[in-house]
């Protein structure tokens, strides 16, 4: 052991001994042992690790070590979410193919992760993209297509002409492609849907069985799926009827018109002799179907001309296309009352149509001049004929008995959750199974015929689908008639591709089934850890791959088996930075901390750019971003203050679920810490390793080891309850008690044990130093020792220390015997020196003991 720390030898020789001996390589079952699954959100291999990833999987390190030192059998692997369009447009820009430049980032991730010293067992390495992951994908798919759980329909997306390609809402801006900039168009084409609603009810009655989930994940996730109870409403007209859905049946008598989406049947009719309002719903189909952005834009629309009757009153209702309505929720038209919605009231104001109250409120007339002035929550019904007086539960029930006599109305539960549309049109992506023949139809490949294999020296320059190009895979012969066919070209959503990756690591290597009964054995995962932005989609769709497979029978009895994938989760906070930029032509010129000096003048702080001395605008404290280069390059770190430095830092900064705020002087603060620890190590090494006995006459030894086994107690506690911050405080605690203590045989007795107490507290936060010390000073591995117990007997005190209080404000402090009587400790306080300076000239009324704490002379 050297006399001086230097990261760079202790962590490659940690790693070098981790690598040989294969530390975390993980059986199924081990005798004795309960197993335990700890795992990360596996991250996209964008090429270099961000300290968003440093954090996260530090603290999955943390809980695995730490679960592994309390006995348990502990499963901790990695992999790679590796489709995707984020390599597809990389490989573009860089004239490469997708699959190389992903397993290129893979190689370099792999390596800086293993830099870090996290025990990943990379025996049951997955990355999506390689065919023996998503060999499987495609026979669930096949599976589930057989049996109606997934189906072919049109379905709206956005559509970008240059790219020719769909985009996710996210990666439509201002109505344009975020990578080709070309105007966004609203599509109808073909797509495959999970039925996902089918689960509707299971998704959210479960939510209440996950009681180790935050919170607010919870609450996403059930307004995600939105469950509404309200009524379907049929308005007739010549052609049919209009359905529409509403959680307000009660102010039926208020509807005084209906909106349809401009790809509704109706608004399709009327278009095709007006060329107006063709045009009118040619410019609603730009923007992207984004429900946010669509629900903010200004209301606009146009008669049809075509009217439907109320199916109350018999009124004729005039029917207009409005850019606020989405063909996908209920049948794509909405019953519009103005005087009970803001958004039909902006429309109603701005188009001149009728404004009718039907709730009563506190308005003095029928003008109105805003939306407030009109509304009114649940109350007695006005305007509103033989229903006048009736509360919402009653209004409700009247006029849904009426409709139901005419078949125009009954009472409905909706769901805000939609199917889930997974096709892609793009290259990087799982093959969709399904080869299209003009005899058979959509035939699916059969089971001896996976993977499909998606080509990977493909390089897609921008202009659409390489596959649409690519004779070789698309001609093939139709399973069913032998006939001349083609397979689809469209790929899988990537959501599916991490919607299971947590059982397959169970079953990494089975090349038999999707999974095998190792599943069974190791699921639901014990312990899930990922970022907040995940809350409500792939968290929802791995909760309903879970129930899919489990009805499969791919989790054993579909009786016995978990109905969770995720038994417990944890949401880490950002890695947040200071951010500074410049204005600039573009928009803004960002620019990184180490390019920036503070200066501080008149106590006011101005930020000056170190390459042209020229101030800069302070952004704020934001999440560290490429966008916003305010990111710490992890790299930089581990070379120049190391592995351990940085996962120290992360640890104690914050609690895992709370935002971390990167700063220079906190990673200099952990090192320094660092160095004390192997410091105190080297000084001690050969005492250490020294048998002694321990003699419990020695006070000063034995009130350190108190300290030490109160700060374990402490730190245990917290363990277990993820504030890592505070075990590292007590294991800062317990280092400078132990620095206190002198040369005798119970000082070395107390020294010995309570550095060993330390560095197994210490090991999972910062395993390459604690690895190294201990090799040095005590028998065998720290990988092999176990989490150290609390000695309840070393806590029991022979004094106690009381404060004095005279009328509540603190006088005094004294030491008694902790065997010491009520009337002892009162005397004891009674006679107190600093005590009757403060009783002088009062008359004592009470004397009031709190047990091992304090005493209070009430006086006056």
């Amino acid at each position: 052991m050297k006399p001086a720390y230097h990261h760079q030898d202790v962590e490659k020789t940690a790693q070098a001994y981790w690598e040989t001996n294969k530390t975390f390589k993980v059986a199924d079952h081990v005798e004795g042992k309960q197993n335990y699954y700890c795992l990360s959100m596996f991250p996209y291999p964008s090429g270099r690790l961000h300290m968003g990833h440093v954090r996260n999987y530090t603290i999955g390190d943390v809980m695995s070590r730490y679960m592994t030192m309390k006995g348990f059998n502990v499963l901790q692997p990695m992999g790679w979410d590796a489709f995707g369009m984020p390599a597809e447009n990389a490989a573009i820009d860089n004239k490469v193919s997708p699959y190389q430049w992903t397993q290129k980032n893979m190689t370099y991730m792999k390596n800086q992760l293993k830099l870090l010293g996290f025990g990943f067992d990379w025996d049951r390495e997955i990355a999506t993209c390689e065919p023996d992951y998503y060999r499987w994908e495609q026979w669930f798919f096949t599976k589930l297509y057989e049996k109606g759980i997934i189906y072919r329909k049109n379905g709206i997306v956005n559509w970008d002409p240059i790219d020719q390609t769909v985009l996710a809402n996210e990666q439509v801006i201002d109505g344009k492609g975020w990578r080709s900039g070309a105007e966004v168009e609203r599509r109808e084409i073909p797509m495959y849907y999970f039925r996902i609603t089918d689960y509707a009810d299971e998704l959210l009655e479960d939510l209440d069985t996950l009681t180790d989930w935050p919170l607010q994940v919870k609450i996403m996730q059930k307004n995600w799926i939105g469950k509404s109870q309200g009524m379907e409403i049929g308005f007739p007209y010549e052609d049919g009827t209009v359905r529409v859905f509403t959680t307000r049946p009660d102010t039926l008598m208020g509807a005084s018109y209906v909106a349809v989406a401009p790809e509704h049947a109706i608004a399709q009719k009327a278009a095709a002799n007006n060329p107006e309002l063709q045009a009118f719903i040619e410019e609603c189909k730009k923007g992207g179907t984004n429900e946010a952005d669509i629900a903010t834009q200004e209301k606009k629309g146009m008669a049809t001309g075509a009217f439907v009757t109320h199916p109350i009153t018999g009124d004729q209702l005039p029917v207009w296309v409005a850019n606020y309505v989405i063909i996908t929720y209920g049948e794509g038209a909405v019953m519009a009352v103005p005087a009970h919605d803001e958004r039909d009231f902006e429309f109603a104001t701005k188009y001149g149509l009728p404004i009718k109250p039907v709730i009563a409120n506190d308005a003095e007339d029928q003008s109105y001049t805003t939306w407030q002035e009109a509304y009114a929550e649940h109350g007695s019904l006005i305007n509103s004929g033989e229903f006048n007086g009736l509360g919402f539960e009653e209004a409700t029930q009247a006029i849904a008995k009426f409709l139901e006599a005419k078949d125009l109305g009954f009472i409905k539960t909706q769901y805000r959750l939609r199917d889930w549309g997974i096709s892609r049109q793009r290259y990087w992506g799982c093959p969709i199974p399904i080869i299209h023949c003009e005899c058979c139809g959509d035939v699916p490949v059969p089971e001896k015929d996976l993977p499909v294999v998606l080509p990977n020296d493909l390089i897609p320059d921008g202009s659409g689908n390489p596959l649409h190009k690519n004779e070789a895979f698309l001609n093939v012969d139709c399973p069913k008639c032998g006939k001349a066919a083609r397979r689809e070209t469209d790929t899988m959503d990537t959501f599916m591709d991490s919607s299971w990756y947590y059982a397959r690591f169970a079953s990494h290597d089975c090349n038999t089934a999707m999974l095998d009964e190792r599943a069974e054995q190791w699921l639901p995962v014990d312990q899930y850890i990922g970022g907040i932005e995940h809350a409500i989609l792939h968290l929802l769709y791995s909760r309903f791959f879970h129930k899919l497979m489990r009805d499969e029978g791919l989790l054993g009895d579909p009786a016995k088996a978990p109905k969770e994938p995720f038994k417990a989760l944890l949401t880490q906070g950002m890695v947040i930075s200071p951010s500074f930029y410049r204005h600039a032509s573009t928009g803004y010129t960002w620019y990184n901390l180490d390019d920036v000096t503070p200066v501080v003048k008149d106590g006011e702080t101005t930020y000056i750019l170190n390459a042209d001395g020229q101030p800069v605008i302070y952004g704020g404290v934001q999440k560290m971003s490429k966008s916003k280069n305010n990111g710490v390059d992890p790299e930089f770190i581990i070379n120049e203050y190391g592995a351990d430095t940085a996962r120290l830092f992360m640890m104690f900064s914050a609690p895992p679920e709370q935002s971390l705020e990167w700063s220079v002087s906190g990673v200099e603060g952990a090192q320094r810490f660092l160095k004390r620890l192997w410091t105190f190590g080297f000084e001690f090494k050969d005492s250490l390793s020294e048998k002694v006995e321990y003699d419990p006459a020695d006070k000063a030894s034995k009130d350190i080891r108190r300290v030490v086994h109160e700060e374990l107690k402490k730190a245990l506690f917290d363990y277990d309850r993820y504030q890592y911050n505070t075990v590292i405080s007590a294991c800062m605690k317990m280092l400078n008690a132990l620095g206190e203590l002198g040369d005798t045989e119970a000082a070395k007795y107390v020294r010995n044990e309570g550095f060993s107490i330390m560095l197994r507290l210490l090991y999972p936060i910062i395993p390459h130093v604690t690895h190294e010390i201990w090799s040095n000073v005590f028998e065998g591995k720290i990988e092999t020792a176990e989490i150290p117990t609390v000695d309840e007997s070393v806590l029991v005190r022979d004094e106690i220390n009381y404060v004095i209080q005279v009328n509540g404000k603190l006088r005094g402090e004294f030491v008694i015997a902790a065997s010491a009587s009520k009337e002892e400790i009162e005397a004891m306080a009674l006679t107190n020196e600093a005590a009757q300076r403060h009783l002088e000239g009062l008359n004592i009324m009470k004397v009031i003991v709190v047990p091992k704490k304090l005493v209070n002379i009430v006086a006056k």
